[in-house]
């Protein structure tokens, strides 16, 4: 028995220390350790983004294993004592995960913003500059110089619910209580005219180059085109309810449109019904997002008795997949550089979530709103989100990579880190 114990020691050394080999070939993990028998060493303070850990040598040393080896190699050199290893060709070094800050690296007051699911007071243009709707007025806020503009002021007998600059970022289109929708010059802050045709407010806006479409709690979506005089140019209808969400695809040709009456609806650019209907959802269609990597790909989520992000396909006219989130959601945008998104929650936990894309893992959870997250918008480098609630902030994260240097985020210095008001 003593023979044949002796007998399997060696085996099984060999197989502890090929079984060290592969952990660290495939998990990252070290594969030195201390002296003989040694627990492994406990750091004293955070490792380096790509330090190894380090492990305990199992008996049977490594090294007697690869002895033919005749110059030590540094620990650290990809593919050392990996049994995979090419030789005279190391590994490319393992890309260490991409953090993203829990904490915003920006707040700014927003005094007066209204906790209101089924408004849209805050949008970002392609020029760096922050719309954002506070009751009866509009502000801008540049991201490049921190100045704060008062656009305009709608008081006494309006108030603002919705804004959305055109692609170019000239324009500031406003949606108002009234049912009026006005477009204003942003850098000159004047008025450029006022388009009627809603008998209720007007709590979503959304852009097609020329053509401007405005959702109303009137049920109707009305097209209007800013090069005719025409108030609009055609009216949609097919919402039981209120029309809280309006989005364009990327080519222009097809909107997506969500309401207070649970549905999901894809309208064709001249269609005046819907060309898709989509019923899956069991609360309000306010978060609607189409992808800008994957042509037809739509998502959106529901309110609080639904609480699900669903994925579309417009070209197959085909539902995709479901997650329940376990929350309201409130908003959803793409990353333009990766394929990831961004969705902001309300009850009950008022939380922001960063998902990969398909396989909708979590990438990160952010907290510190106190009240439904109920505004996004993403920066025009697509590396920088702003939040907003009802506790009358908004906040500043960086979630998603540069498209020119993948896993680099935009230097939050750059913009003034800090607590500060939008007036």
């Amino acid at each position: 028995a003593s023979a044949r114990a002796a007998g399997q020691e060696p085996r099984e050394d060999a197989a502890a220390a090929y079984s060290q080999l592969l952990r660290s070939e495939l998990l990252g993990e070290g594969a030195s350790g201390g002296q003989h028998g040694a627990p492994p060493a406990t750091p004293t303070k955070p490792r380096a983004r790509g330090a190894l850990r380090e492990a305990c040598t199992p008996p049977g040393s490594a090294k007697k294993l690869f002895r033919f080896q005749s110059s030590p190699v540094p620990a650290g050199t990809p593919g050392a004592l990996s049994p995979f290893a090419t030789p005279g060709a190391a590994l490319p070094p393992r890309r260490a995960p991409r953090k993203i800050a829990r904490s915003p690296f920006k707040v700014l007051d927003a005094p007066s913003l209204q906790d209101d699911f089924y408004l849209n007071l805050v949008d970002w243009s392609s020029h760096n500059v922050l719309a954002v709707g506070l009751g009866t007025c509009v502000y801008l806020w540049s991201a490049c110089t921190s100045k704060v503009t008062k656009l305009c002021d709608l008081s006494p007998d309006d108030t603002v619910c919705s804004v959305n600059w055109t692609q170019r970022g000239a324009d500031l289109a406003v949606g108002t209580s009234s049912g009026d929708v006005q477009i204003w010059d942003a850098l000159h802050c004047k008025r450029k005219r006022i388009m009627r045709g809603h008998r209720m407010r007007v709590g979503t806006l959304a852009w097609s180059s020329g053509v401007l479409s405005s959702g109303s709690r009137d049920r109707s979506i009305l097209h209007r085109d800013t090069r005719v005089p025409n108030d609009y140019v055609a009216r949609l209808s097919g919402h039981k309810s209120e029309v809280c969400g309006l989005k364009w695809s990327h080519d222009d040709r097809e909107l997506a449109s969500g309401g207070n009456d649970n549905q999901l609806y894809i309208w064709n650019h001249h269609s005046t019904s819907p060309a898709l209907r989509f019923s899956e959802h069991t609360a309000a269609v306010k978060a609607i997002a189409w992808s800008p990597h994957t042509h037809g790909l739509l998502a959106s989520g529901g309110g609080t008795a639904d609480r699900c992000i669903r994925f579309w396909s417009t070209t197959s006219a085909q539902p995709l997949s479901c997650v329940d989130t376990g929350s309201q959601v409130c908003n959803l945008v793409w990353s333009k550089n990766v394929n990831e998104l961004v969705s902001t929650h309300g009850y009950s936990q008022n939380q922001v979530i960063v998902w990969r894309y398909p396989t909708m893992s979590k990438l990160a959870t952010l907290t510190g709103h106190t009240l439904r997250v109920l505004y996004l918008a993403i920066s025009p480098d697509g590396q920088t989100i702003v939040t907003g609630a009802g506790d009358e902030t908004l906040r500043f994260w960086n979630v998603f990579p540069s498209a020119a240097r993948s896993g680099a985020v935009n230097d939050a210095n750059t913009w003034g880190a800090g607590h500060t008001s939008i007036r």
